[in-house]
């Protein structure tokens, strides 16, 4: 459905919140680094998220720095559904193959990828989300619904919906309100 992932993507924040996001992408890996301003709290998130050929995540390590100072979560998967974070077990993840990282438009790019929904359809696609400033990690539930070859219109839980455009490598290229692909 997608062609090759572009080598890297850039993207400047937009909105709520001052800053930018860099992605380098390899087979089975996401790797990219956000530096950003919300609500006057600084900080910067690193992440590292491997993929199995089916686009599940099999594992995350994302750390942060903001000005409480450095953190890192490590999250692992089996890529059926079943997680550890730092190595302890994690039921309330049970049944979520992605991870959506706050301070990422990039990893909206992984339930489109493992999900090929004909134009029309929508599906849940809830989430193991890790949050930027203190890296708490919690369920998101979202759903995404296709357009066309590169729309998707985007709800995730406290009322926030947007339209969410990829490119044809099915990396996002506008994330409606939040994010702007510059390069």
């Amino acid at each position: 459905m997608f062609s090759e992932l572009p080598a890297f993507a850039a993207w400047r924040f937009v909105d709520g919140v001052d800053g930018f996001e860099v992605l380098y992408t390899a087979p089975g890996r996401l790797r990219g680094h956000t530096s950003a301003v919300e609500d006057g709290l600084p900080y910067a998130v690193r992440y590292d998220i491997t993929l199995d050929e089916h686009w599940r995540t099999r594992g995350a390590r994302v750390r942060n720095d903001t000005l409480d100072g450095p953190r890192e979560v490590v999250l692992a998967s089996d890529g059926a559904g079943t997680w550890t974070v730092d190595g302890a077990p994690a039921p309330h993840l049970d049944g979520l193959v992605d991870v959506d990282v706050e301070a990422s438009a990039c990893t909206n790019t992984l339930p489109v990828h493992r999900l090929p929904l004909p134009t029309g359809e929508m599906t849940t696609a809830s989430a193991v989300y890790v949050r930027a400033l203190d890296l708490a990690v919690v369920r998101l539930d979202q759903t995404y619904r296709r357009l066309d070859d590169h729309r998707f219109a985007y709800t995730s839980e406290g009322d926030f919906s947007c339209v969410i455009t990829y490119d044809d490598g099915g990396v996002v290229v506008d994330y409606l309100g939040v994010a702007r692909r510059f390069a």
